[in-house]
């Protein structure tokens, strides 16, 4: 294991090249042309800068807000996923009137307002093997604002390979993590956890759930580390992990090192390409389906049937009240198998949840207690609703 350098990252590029600002930049920007360790060559730095967040949810919301405020120049924003009315009480990007939208279309649209001098690439997809050294190249430093740990370890990687500054954050119901990996001898991600978990012991987000007020926390300080690495000032979070508890009000600080056997940063690493592993993705985030499924198209012809089939919702409790299907029966994933001798064995069982992989499961636990005609809703009540049941209130 060898020791990082607190030292931070020498800005690109090169001051005799940087943009010139423009008169209203000036005021604007006022409160930090008068700092001496950002003053005016600061701001051209930050202007000439490139970020790129991945996710739009609740750390991402104030990591692009105060990138795009402190006039970062170009920020690239990347989600695949549509604002839904449970992300309001902590992505702070969104707003009722937004629900329904993609997440980058309507975060570019209140960015661009708080800031016009920046520009904002909003990329509506997943980042995937096959695009995420193309958009980390093109980035000075990448902002983690993901919910799963496929996707951490994919830009982790690829964040190794391009020699780029990974700002690290986490959010779980009172706690959270920041850190900073990467250039130019600092850790990794691989080398802090080697491993994904098994999905097993990675907890559902509607279950665990998170403070509202947490995210914003971890994620501003997520966005002053990128805005440190950014100007060339300051003392960086690499090689220490900054723990955060909300509910106590504290913080503390564990001290990281490189692994010198780490397959992606270490001496004789054997990455030579960020490829998505798989593993540990937050089960209420869409995924492949691995058992016997039903699509929507097809459940709603077998509730027209008699009999229907029954119909087991295995969603939370708050979630289920928002809105079920009809005749459905709410039970928690947590509770499925306490309540096996609840499920019939003379009719065919369809579980339901809101994406899919917690219904998966469940699936997969009713048929392993002898129960082989339960089958999973392929995309969950999300898939339902949009192409069966446009009104269906999902939480």
């Amino acid at each position: 294991m060898t020791e990082p350098s607190d030292r931070p990252v020498p800005p690109s590029p090169s001051d005799e090249i940087l943009p010139e600002l423009e008169p209203a930049e000036y005021r604007r920007y006022g409160r930090h042309l008068t700092l001496p360790q950002v003053g005016e060559t600061g701001q051209r730095r930050l202007k000439a800068a490139s970020v790129l967040v991945v996710g739009a949810g609740g750390l991402g919301s104030p990591v692009a807000l105060y990138l795009a405020a402190a006039g970062v120049g170009r920020i690239t924003l990347c989600d695949f996923d549509v604002v839904d009315t449970t992300n309001l009480q902590r992505q702070v990007l969104f707003g009722t009137s937004d629900v329904g939208r993609n997440k980058v279309d309507a975060a570019a649209e209140r960015l661009r307002d708080l800031n016009p001098h920046v520009a904002i690439e909003p990329f509506a997809g997943r980042v995937s093997s096959e695009n995420v050294r193309a958009l980390v190249a093109a980035s000075d430093v990448v902002v983690d604002g993901t919910d799963n740990f496929t996707a951490r370890y994919l830009v982790s990687d690829a964040c190794v390979l391009e020699s780029t500054p990974y700002v690290y954050g986490s959010i779980y119901r009172f706690e959270g993590q920041v850190s900073v990996f990467g250039p130019p001898d600092g850790p990794c991600y691989r080398c802090l956890f080697p491993e994904p978990p098994p999905d097993a012991l990675v907890p559902n987000c509607a279950q665990a759930g998170v403070l509202g007020v947490l995210p914003g926390i971890v994620g501003s300080i997520q966005a002053s580390e990128a805005l440190k690495i950014l100007l060339g000032i300051g003392r960086p979070l690499r090689g220490r992990l900054l723990l955060v508890d909300a509910a106590d009000g504290s913080f503390r600080e564990v001290r990281l090192r490189r692994d010198t056997s780490c397959p992606s940063c270490g001496d004789a690493p054997t990455i030579t390409e960020a490829v998505e592993a798989g593993g540990g993705v937050c089960l209420d985030a869409s995924g492949g389906q691995r058992g016997p499924s039903v699509d929507a198209a097809e459940l709603a012809t077998l509730l027209a049937a008699d009999p229907p089939p029954f119909v087991l919702d295995v969603r939370e409790d708050w979630e289920f009240k928002a809105g079920s299907l009809p005749d459905a029966v709410g039970c928690p994933l947590g509770d499925v198998q306490m309540r096996l001798n609840d499920v019939p064995t003379d009719r065919e069982v369809v579980v339901v949840c809101r994406v899919g992989p917690r219904g998966e499961r469940a699936a997969e636990m009713l048929r392993a207690a002898g129960i082989a005609s339960a089958r999973n809703l392929r995309g969950g009540l999300l898939r339902w609703k949009a192409e069966v049941a446009p009104g269906f209130g999902v939480a």
